[in-house]
């Protein structure tokens, strides 16, 4: 048990021994992956899948929990991380904005392996002694946000926008983490908090003396729905089934998006990214039933026409597996074209607006943004 706890607290372990396995899969010796906090759903699917690489192949891999998105990317980045399981900030991190339209980032080439739609749902729990019955009842209530982290941040406002909300309505909140701001909904620091159904502190939070519900998102609010994508077009309507305070038997209409997402860089070995998709693949059974929400890794829950495109070495696991079609050939063509046209855009304004102001910098980069898209025909997805 207190070999488990070091686990979960700083690594987890996968091991690989070099052995061909299931299609001659070759992961090497040691990789490192970045997650959510410890406790979180993200965090527990990546050690479940590191479990089944251990289990199977014989490699060390630590899973290294981050509290945002920055710190998630950063050792993706660099190449000292194989693959982040992120939120919707692998999206952020692509078009280039919030945290990652700084000075140090800009346009991220960020791809997809595989990624996570279950019965959970992603939403904001509120806690239940404040009466709130639904989203628009938040209107002067605390809302939590976590400094550095543009997901965890648009997401709230996404959610809030489906009750007519803005950030000028509610409490703002700041908190260092995720966990920092979940752990002050059962403090009685904050009464909002955006995150997974099936989350940690989401459980730790339904049970606590404050209590937890998830106000519903009906899709049949086509005006509701209409001002959530034009915040966040990644989230769609969602019947969550499980997590704290759900079950089966007394399902919500909420909202969601693949999450977690195994993130890579298009930058990344096309054979070594196909071997980790290749083995989560082939190796499902292994670990689905070992986290709360690995069963949405499985190859026909995939979300195949999403905002961020997929690896070319993931496509090919995905052929493999014969869930690959032309259709979806065209629409992951134009995702990478779109990856193009912002890093050409940020080359660009980067280099000759270097010496301004980072406030500056970013409000040009935006407008420089906003004119490459329209001249490519594209859009936006963050109109003011």
């Amino acid at each position: 048990m207190r070999h488990q706890l070091i686990g979960l607290a700083s690594i987890a372990v996968l091991s690989t021994a070099g052995v061909a396995h299931a299609q001659d899969i070759k992961l090497p010796p040691s990789i490192a992956v970045t997650a959510y906090d410890t406790g979180t759903a993200g965090f527990n699917i990546a050690v479940a899948v590191g479990k089944m690489m251990k289990d199977k192949y014989g490699t060390d891999v630590r899973v290294l929990p981050a509290g945002n998105d920055v710190a998630r990317m950063a050792p993706l980045r660099a190449g000292r991380a194989a693959m982040s399981w992120m939120g919707s900030g692998i999206y952020f991190a692509q078009e280039g904005v919030f945290e990652f339209g700084a000075k140090e980032w800009g346009p991220q080439p960020a791809q997809v392996t595989l990624s996570t739609i279950d019965c959970n749902g992603a939403s904001l729990g509120v806690a239940k002694d404040i009466n709130v019955k639904e989203i628009k009842d938040l209107r002067g209530k605390r809302v939590g946000f976590v400094v550095g982290s543009p997901a965890l941040n648009q997401n709230s406002l996404a959610i809030m926008a489906y009750g007519g909300l803005t950030k000028a309505d509610v409490k703002p909140i700041e908190f260092a983490s995720y966990g920092a701001m979940w752990k002050g909904m059962v403090n009685n620091d904050v009464d909002a908090a955006f995150g997974t159904t099936i989350t940690g502190p989401a459980k730790e939070a339904e049970t606590s003396p404050r209590g937890l519900i998830w106000p519903a998102m009906p899709a049949e609010d086509k005006a509701a729905w209409q001002r959530v994508k034009r915040i966040a077009p990644f989230f769609n309507p969602h019947i969550a089934s499980c997590g704290a305070g759900i079950t089966p038997q007394t399902p919500i209409n909420l909202s969601t998006y693949p999450y977690p997402v195994a993130t890579v860089y298009g930058t990344q070995n096309e054979d070594s990214v196909y071997a980790m998709t290749k083995a989560m693949i082939v190796h499902f059974d292994a670990y689905k039933d070992n986290a709360p929400g690995a069963l949405g890794l499985a190859v026909k829950a995939q979300t195949m026409k999403w905002v961020v495109p997929f690896h070319p070495g993931a496509v090919k696991a995905l052929k493999e597996a014969s869930h690959w079609t032309a259709d979806d050939q065209s629409h992951n063509d134009g995702l990478i074209k779109r990856q193009g046209v912002l890093k050409a855009a940020w080359d660009g304004y980067a280099k000759a607006n270097a010496s301004k102001s980072e406030g500056e910098f970013l409000d040009g980069w935006m407008k420089a943004r906003a004119d490459a898209l329209a001249k490519a025909s594209m859009p936006n997805g963050f109109e003011e």
